[in-house]
């Protein structure tokens, strides 16, 4: 049975957890976890076993469904998206055991409206940008931007400018 408490439903057996806030038309499922003193927006949905840890705030209209992953202080702007399915189709059933597991690591945030494919990891304190369209491993610490993302760079003038990831690895890898 259902708890509805002002006017979210929280399914028995989710566990959130002390000064946590939830607000209207939200759903969360049994077997979710959502740690302490997080905010969960208007209209968002948590799925059982969507894990989220201590002060994450997750602004309206977002869903995080099985196999997410968010680590303490997390931020996810308004309408941001979140998949777990590689391959979804209407009339194929995908089982739960295949979802894939994306990873937000600690401190990192996502912009409004940006959409994170499955099964990447994003690092700790990176940044992604609004609309971004996330299908690569963020490293820690950077910003990414645009379809497909890319690492936000800046040359030595201080001009920022967008590269690959590849490129990004090698630049690295170069100047160590």
């Amino acid at each position: 049975m259902a708890i509805e408490v002002n006017h979210a439903i929280i399914d028995d057996g989710a566990m959130v957890g002390d000064g946590t806030k939830i607000w209207h038309f939200s759903h969360i499922m049994a077997g979710a976890v959502i740690g302490r003193n997080c905010t969960i927006g208007q209209n968002c949905f948590i799925a059982s076993d969507a894990i989220i840890g201590d002060n994450c705030k997750i602004q309206n209209n977002v869903s995080i469904y099985k196999g997410v992953i968010l680590e303490d202080d997390v931020f996810i702007a308004p309408s941001a998206v979140f998949t777990n399915v590689r391959k979804p189709r209407a009339d194929t059933v995908v089982p739960t055991s295949s979802y894939a597991r994306t990873i937000v690591r600690k401190g990192a945030t996502i912009g409004a409206n940006a959409t994170i494919v499955c099964g990447v990891e994003i690092g700790e304190n990176a940044m992604i940008g609004a609309g971004a369209v996330v299908s690569k491993n963020v490293p820690p610490g950077v910003t990414v931007v645009g379809n497909p993302a890319g690492i936000l760079v800046s040359d030595i003038r201080g001009r920022n400018f967008v590269v690959g990831f590849d490129d990004y690895y090698v630049r690295k890898l170069n100047h160590k």
